[in-house]
């Protein structure tokens, strides 16, 4: 298969959960990274590129106003896909540096607005949602204030971002591809937004292009549509799809055996545990000394949890993990076709050289999902492995966290009904 048929196949499908094979074209690879890591492009005030499609909404400026950006490379290629394809990326031969260096090649062309503006029109507000509502590369004419800022962005839970400027004026040089479906939300201005998510994950929608549509005010009921900063906005498409998941696998039997899975991704190791019990879940996210997130020298974690009603407050412990790491759980569950209580353990190391984003979680957990799972006759034996494994892989005694998780706590002493017949 060469590149153009390559690019042919995921222009369409790139925001699509169907089965496809594990793309590891090196000749579309090498292509990419010879042309980013040739860029001269930066110290100009204006260029030709194509958004990949992407769009970014920031949370820095002061509630209501805020930053919208257009990301877009200083040059034009119609492989700029790749710089915006997290599934392409866990799927494919791509490093953490590949990664960094395709997102510090999006120059990110802001300008301000109120988040109500969304309802409006707005000229670039408006370039921005047929940007982000596209399946494809999107050509656009771009012509900055003054020269890009060259300090990249990066955050715990949106992708990083290339050099930055203000945006004077913006041309879309070509068509803009947009599927029948996200017309038909887009229109429909009495569908509510948690409705339009459910309906277009339904429809094979990869929630990286829900979470543009959400940030830029394309989904909801007319009155209520407003700009959403794309880290709340990734959260509140996992959260929503998770929890319309979850309202389906609690009429499913419980699962019959206790199960672990494992698995790993960039740096990411994930232990996940599967009791037959109904629905509950725990996370605890560790970090160990020379992680990103740890500035303490010593393994840290961060937990947060809920029980068969749901949670009533955001996980402020574990923050947008817990949502992108519960998806992949809920997702798996609802395609068995039962529920269960699950732990999740994660250990951050320092293979995970940058911070690259929430979505890094969410594949790191599908990755453990999709291997065959480990079984056990019973929680002692599965907790007594997993500690092991943990021992030799990290010199860490997982007991601490046993002793703290209120999952296995209420596991050990709640009774059944059956022990009262």
């Amino acid at each position: 298969m060469d590149t153009q048929e390559i690019y042919n196949f995921l222009s369409y499908y790139r925001f699509m959960f169907v089965s496809r094979p594990k793309w590891k074209d090196v000749e579309l690879q090498l292509k990419v990274k010879s042309m980013f890591s040739s860029i001269s492009e930066f110290g100009k005030d204006n260029f030709f590129g194509s958004s990949p499609p992407s769009v970014f909404v920031g949370s820095k400026l002061k509630y209501p106003n805020v930053n919208v950006g257009i990301l877009s490379p200083p040059v034009y290629d119609e492989d700029s896909w790749i710089l915006d394809s997290p599934r392409y990326w866990a799927s494919s031969e791509t490093t953490i540096k590949d990664v960094v260096n395709y997102r510090g090649s999006l120059i990110n062309s802001r300008f301000k607005s109120s988040v109500k503006d969304a309802r409006k029109e707005n000229k670039f507000l408006d370039i921005a949602k047929e940007i982000a509502m596209g399946y494809k590369p999107v050509d656009v004419e771009i012509y900055l204030k003054k020269k890009p800022n060259l300090q990249d962005y990066k955050d715990r839970i949106t992708m990083p971002a290339g050099p930055s400027a203000a945006l004077r004026n913006i041309k879309i040089a070509d068509n803009v591809k947009v599927l029948s479906s996200i017309e038909k939300v887009f229109e429909d201005t009495d569908l509510k937004a948690a409705d339009a998510i459910t309906y277009l994950y339904s429809e094979n929608t990869d929630e990286n292009f829900l979470t543009k549509l959400l940030s830029v005010g394309t989904l909801g009921l007319k009155k209520n549509r407003k700009l959403v900063s794309t880290r709340w906005s990734i959260t509140a498409v996992d959260d929503t799809i998770g929890k319309r998941l979850i309202d389906t696998i609690k009429d499913f039997q419980t699962v019959d055996k206790f199960q672990l899975f494992v698995g790993s991704f960039f740096g990411n190791y994930y232990y996940i545990m599967l009791f037959p019990e109904v629905w509950s879940y725990e996370l605890f996210e560790g970090y160990l000394p020379g992680a990103v997130w740890n500035f303490s020298g010593k393994i840290e974690f961060a937990t947060d949890n809920e029980w068969y009603d749901g949670r009533k407050s955001y996980a402020e412990n574990c923050s947008g993990g817990y949502y992108a790491a519960r998806l992949p759980v809920t997702e798996y569950l609802s395609k068995i076709r039962r529920q269960a209580s699950v732990l999740v353990i994660r250990f951050e190391t320092p293979e995970y050289t940058d911070s690259l984003g929430v979505w890094v979680v969410r594949q790191c957990a599908r990755k453990a999902l999709e291997n065959k799972p480990l079984e056990f006759e019973n929680r002692e034996q599965m907790l007594e492995h997993i500690k092991q494994l943990i021992i030799r892989k990290f010199n860490f005694n997982i007991e601490r966290v046993y002793n703290q998780s209120l999952l296995l706590r209420k596991l050990k002493t709640q009774r059944k009904l059956i022990e009262f017949i």
